[in-house]
């Protein structure tokens, strides 16, 4: 569903009319922001296969620190691989890298090792390679990577979208108040059951993600 698709299905579980584009009454704007952060809560949950993204670096010999240009902040990493090397990598933690990169001697190679360290000017996570890479190498990372904030109508949600309306709904029923019709929380019991559904059936394709219990 789309952004307003998405909006005017929150309206009809509502009893509400639809509109024609997201900002068009303050209620409207007001479902817009629980579309919001229904679609926010769904894409903590779970690493969905949909959000994934491959972010390659290209290193630059004796430098360390590089941008995940596209990143962002808000990602969970799958795999980070230096193909180059055909090398796996290692998350390691920050004193760690930060005592291998500032104490000599400074070793220089093929990277085996990254750790997050900051974000660059456009906010975009940057991480730090180690040993720092003495020539050229391709390295890869596997990204589940959150989609920005729905703003324009015509946006597709990429996460389930029936998950969405429901959360989104669920909310709604909480800022309204019980009105005869489902209680806000037996919407939002709805809603885990169908979001513990929809990870399970996604887990099965993808076992590697983990296992998610909803509460």
């Amino acid at each position: 569903m789309t952004y307003l698709e998405l909006i005017n299905d929150v309206l009809v579980r509502l009893r509400e009319p639809t509109v024609s584009t997201n900002l068009e009454t303050t209620y409207s704007t007001l479902l817009g922001k629980f579309v919001n952060d229904a679609k926010r809560q769904i894409e903590d949950a779970f690493a969905w296969n949909v959000l994934v993204q491959t972010i390659t670096l290209t290193t630059v010999a004796n430098t360390s620190s590089y941008s995940l240009t596209g990143a962002g902040q808000k990602f969970q990493v799958l795999d980070a691989i230096n193909t180059t090397s055909l090398l796996g990598m290692t998350n390691i933690d920050f004193v760690t890298m930060n005592r291998n990169i500032n104490f000599l001697p400074v070793g220089t190679s093929a990277p085996v090792n990254y750790a997050f360290n900051g974000v660059d000017g456009n906010y975009d996570t940057k991480v730090t390679l180690y040993p720092v890479p003495d020539a050229v190498y391709t390295v890869k990372f596997s990204l589940a990577i959150a989609q920005a904030n729905l703003s324009a109508d015509a946006t597709v949600v990429q996460v389930p979208d029936v998950l969405v309306a429901q959360n989104a709904y669920a909310r709604a029923l909480v800022e309204r108040g019980e009105d005869g019709g489902l209680s806000s929380s037996e919407a939002y019991a709805l809603y885990k059951s169908m979001l513990s559904d929809h990870i399970a059936l996604e887990g099965t394709r993808y076992p590697d993600r983990g296992e998610f219990v909803a509460t």
